[in-house]
């Protein structure tokens, strides 16, 4: 996410700072985010089988709604709640100030100079809200709605949140490595800037859901099937509407990220596209080595995985840069979610495979290839001002090192949180997370919802 360091005050003054073109800009944003997650429905329902279709959409618009309220009541005072900067803070999570969107209307807040706080706050709201919805991939097909939206609302408080705020506040501590050992005191005074760098989610959305996902998994065990009954996708069609729609969102993910109207979110759109056609060419050419045919649904899982991995990068690369992050991601992410057999854990849709697993590395070659001039192009910075200092490729290797730190702190929490509270929650009565084997048999649709989407 862009920044400046004009002011140290939590709210800048609203005469003159505010551009209303960018303030129009970014809730068109959050509406093309918002359709992200019907359309990574579609995506997850094309891939289940027939008796699962409805419930996989059930769960990511549930999820959604869940979400976006436990974002007004206190979700994004956690993630941007700061205070005043210049006195004490914390590094670790934010605090309740803005409760019930107390204080969040036209006055702007220091992350985001250029559009008002209830912009940023709606627009941040749908990236909270597909991050949660992202990690049913990895239980497609066993598991219950209403425990999973128990979990959901704590996963976001307890996980997201905080993940977010240590990647994008101004306190948070990924977000300010370099002054970690430095002798400045980011909880009582101004923040240095300098450390992990993650444009639109890398950390916070993709590596969270995907190893929230793999806990998630682990506790549930692997599906059931009848004899003979093959786990394959039942509508490719949907699969490919569900993907297009999440590509199409995604010019906003990570072209919005910039926070204003400015070449460096149209720069931060054009990377993304590009990265994308390289990897929805990629996977299905690494899958064609192994079985000779072009697979369709690696065409999207390769698009998917591309988004994913240059999610992180989008506001740093130049576009050259993004063809190898895009086919990177097209090989790599097929290989993880190839090794899942072997590793003993069934990740029904490749959640971890793909945002785990892409994620990384994602965050890793942002640290290889990310370059100082981009960040310019906000018009708002200057070289001098931006505390971006490239990645290995402008002669700044040690980026790689709080890269690959961030993601694994990121990775250890969102999993352990995750895999505490579903082990919790499980033993409640009432609330146990799978269904009984006859109801998976059944399917979801009939047992979860009495109701069929053919």
């Amino acid at each position: 996410m862009a920044t400046t360091n004009a002011t140290l005050d939590p709210f800048l003054p609203t005469a003159g700072g505010l551009d209303q073109t960018s303030n129009g800009f970014l809730l068109w944003g959050a509406a093309l985010v918002f359709i992200m997650t019907p359309g990574l429905g579609l995506f997850y329902s094309g891939m289940s089988r027939s008796k699962n279709a409805l419930t996989m959409i059930m769960l990511c618009m549930t999820a959604m709604c869940v979400v976006s309220l436990q974002w007004v009541l206190f979700g994004f005072s956690l993630t941007f709640g700061e205070g005043d900067l210049t006195g004490k803070g914390s590094v670790l999570i934010g605090n309740l100030q803005h409760y019930g969107l107390t204080g969040v209307g036209f006055d702007a807040f220091r992350i985001a100079p250029a559009v008002s706080a209830i912009a940023l706050c709606i627009y941040q709201m749908q990236f909270a809200t597909i991050t949660a919805a992202l990690i049913f991939g990895s239980v497609a097909e066993r598991v219950r709605v209403v425990p999973s939206m128990v979990f959901v609302f704590l996963w976001t408080t307890l996980a997201y949140d905080p993940i977010a705020y240590w990647t994008w506040s101004l306190r948070g501590w990924i977000r300010n490595f370099s002054c970690i050992n430095s002798g400045t005191d980011l909880a009582n005074g101004p923040p240095c800037g300098t450390g992990g760098l993650d444009f639109a989610g890398g950390g916070p959305v993709h590596i969270a859901s995907g190893f929230a996902g793999l806990a998630f998994c682990l506790v549930l065990g692997r599906r059931r099937r009848e004899p003979q009954e093959e786990f394959r996708p039942h509508n490719l069609v949907n699969v490919f509407l569900g993907a297009s729609l999440l590509w199409f969102g995604w010019f906003a993910f990570n072209g919005g990220s910039a926070l204003a109207g400015t070449t460096r979110a149209v720069m931060a759109g054009t990377v993304t596209h590009i990265a994308t056609v390289s990897g929805a060419l990629a996977w299905p050419i690494a899958d064609s080595f192994l079985s000779r045919r072009m697979s369709g649904l690696g065409f999207c899982s390769g698009a998917i995985a591309a988004l994913v991995s240059i999610t992180p990068a989008a506001g740093f690369v130049a576009p050259w840069a993004a063809v190898i992050i895009g086919a990177s991601a097209g090989v790599v992410c097929n290989f993880a979610c190839r090794i899942k057999g072997y590793l003993g854990f069934d990740d029904s849709l490749d959640a971890w495979g793909v945002h785990g697993v892409g994620g990384f590395l994602g965050l890793f070659l942002t640290g290889v290839l990310s370059q100082k001039w981009i960040p310019t192009l906000d018009g708002t910075n200057s070289a001098a001002a931006t505390p971006v200092l490239g990645g290995a490729v402008d002669g700044h290797p040690v980026q790689i090192a709080w890269q690959l730190a961030g993601g694994a702190a990121i990775a250890g929490w969102s999993f352990t949180v995750a895999f505490v509270l579903l082990s919790v929650i499980n033993m409640i009565p009432g609330l146990h997370l799978r269904p009984t084997e006859d109801e998976e048999i059944q399917g979801g649709d009939l047992a979860e919802m009495g109701e069929v989407a053919y």
